[in-house]
């Protein structure tokens, strides 16, 4: 009986056959650096590309792969060197395109012309062409849709991957966050099916109204800590920005469902942790006999350190009738200590490989998107300051402040409670807990 990862081999052979040619475009890239060379090594060490693979690439990123002490690794590299070459040229010359293109890790200023290179020099007429947008899909509706219309004369829909690497997580930035909304809000799809997946998504994505300034709250960072504020930078030209570093968003899904129910969104620069989760609180029932616990809570943390826990009350061992907090705890570096978790991007490409389309972004549910944001996004680039009067209405975009290395701004407290979220009793400590230092503190 076939293991799951020569399923997995099976599906790529049916897919590709035993020859694919791969291209990055962006090869000198922070990204391809760090997580597109990585991944791609990552499938060939893991017998995933087909036995004829060339990759074009530049030879110095290897440096970035790390193999570890692993001797079999580090073999695997010198034979991962031997499939591999750099092409370099310039995007608008035809005589640059040698090779069949897969992935666009490029400015998003660039992504046209570049399309219509490979089109116009290597698409392929016979076999498959299947290409790779990294985002951002535009800056706006209108940028991304004149995006998505100019890929649609080129590519059919279903030869474009556009890859969020969120959505590659093993259990599971505004736009980011919001394709990890569509998932734990959308309706059971019909199948397994990537269409099907994705038509749910968007149902839910169309139900979302635009945000108004009355559901956002917008800061940019201060220096603090020895680390300089935002206006501080020496590469920033404008020293009166106004362009915010975090924002924490309310999201209305006008649905039989989720009527009622604030989705809040947070993201920002320079805070105190680096991380991505969904915390999905509770309401305290009707008639609550312990008016002073906290909510149970559901936590799906995508990064770091991949875990689904949640977080309830229960009575407080022996004599006493207290509640305290605990969890139920699946850390996926704890429970799967046999298995190696790929990165998000080596998931992705797999995917893609596969022809599924499961975790890609599809045309209409980009345009869904940017219609949620596109109004807030114009008043903070000052697209509408000046209304039909002449007068500026941008005079109500109110940016606060906070502290390099903070939560984020002080009034973050407020904005989450005036929409539903309680914070009491925020000094639970995950994933442990000294029942007597809470004693203590009861």
């Amino acid at each position: 009986m076939a293991t799951p990862i020569e399923l997995l081999q099976n599906e790529v052979k049916a897919e590709l056959g035993d020859s694919v040619t791969i291209i990055v475009l962006g090869a000198s890239g922070d990204l391809a650096k760090k997580k597109t060379y990585p991944a791609l090594f990552g499938l060939f060490r893991n017998g995933f590309l087909p036995k004829n693979t060339h990759i074009d690439y530049l030879e110095r990123i290897t440096q970035y792969i790390k193999p570890g002490d692993n001797n079999e690794h580090k073999s695997k590299i010198e034979e991962f060197k031997k499939i591999t070459s750099y092409v370099s040229g310039l995007y608008d010359k035809d005589e640059a395109w040698q090779a069949p293109y897969l992935y666009m890790a490029l400015p998003p200023s660039i992504f046209i012309p570049v399309a219509k290179g490979v089109k116009k020099n290597v698409y392929g007429h016979e076999g498959v062409n299947r290409l790779i947008v990294e985002k951002p899909f535009g800056m706006d509706s209108e940028s991304s849709n004149h995006l998505a219309h100019e890929l649609g004369q080129l590519f059919k829909e279903d030869e474009i991957y556009r890859i969020d690497h969120y959505l590659g997580k093993g259990n599971g930035q505004e736009q980011s966050l919001l394709q990890v909304l569509s998932l734990i809000a959308m309706e059971r799809p019909i199948s397994t099916d990537a269409e099907a997946i994705r038509d749910e998504k968007v149902k839910v994505l169309k139900c979302i109204s635009p945000i108004s300034l009355d559901d956002a709250l917008l800061g940019q960072y201060v220096a603090a800590n020895g680390k300089p504020g935002y206006l501080e930078d020496e590469t920033l030209k404008n020293k009166e920005s106004r362009t915010p570093t975090f924002a924490a968003l309310a999201c209305h899904i006008n649905n039989e469902r989720w009527e009622g129910v604030p989705f809040i969104l947070k993201a920002g620069k320079a805070l105190n942790e680096a991380k991505v989760e969904v915390r999905i609180q509770f309401r305290h029932v009707p008639g609550n006999l312990y008016g002073g616990s906290a909510r149970n809570e559901l936590v799906m943390r995508i990064q770091p350190k991949e875990a689904v826990y949640m977080k309830f009350n229960n009575k407080q061992p022996g004599l006493s009738y207290q509640t305290i907090q605990t969890d139920l705890d699946l850390s996926y570096h704890k429970r799967y200590t046999e298995l190696s978790i790929p990165d998000a991007y080596e998931s992705l490409i797999l995917d893609v490989l596969r022809n599924d389309h499961s975790n890609f972004v599809r045309d209409d549910e980009l345009e869904a998107a940017w219609k949620i944001f596109t109004p807030l996004l114009h008043k903070i680039d000052g697209k509408n300051k000046k209304s039909a009067e002449g007068k500026d209405s941008g005079d109500d975009l109110k940016i606060t402040t906070y502290a390099y290395g903070s939560r984020g701004p002080a009034e973050l407290d407020e904005f989450v409670k005036s929409h539903g979220y309680d914070r009491t009793n925020a000094h639970y400590s995950w994933p442990h807990q000294s029942v007597a230092a809470l004693s203590n503190k009861l």
